[in-house]
């Protein structure tokens, strides 16, 4: 596997986490809190949406984490060029 194709990979992964994070986000803040009470607000669908948020949390920390190794093999095979 090609080194450049790893770091994509890994700049994929971290933007499609971070699109998931956003729309987990949005869907929070729509749910008003203060309609809770009156049962106006889907707990259900909170949860899920809070759960989503820490998956994209997750899988961001595992892309960078993907990023940073492709940068670091990056930076052995060039001292290994020189």
């Amino acid at each position: 596997m090609r080194v450049d194709s790893i770091l994509n990979s890994g700049v994929k992964g971290f933007q499609q986490a971070t699109e998931r994070a956003n729309q987990a986000a949005q869907e929070i803040a729509s749910q008003s809190v203060s309609d809770a009470s009156k049962e106006g607000i889907n707990q259900k669908d909170l949860v899920e949406s809070l759960v989503d948020l820490k998956v994209a949390e997750h899988d961001a920390k595992a892309n960078a984490k993907v990023i940073e190794t492709a940068g670091e093999l990056i930076g052995s095979l060039l001292d290994v060029k020189a």
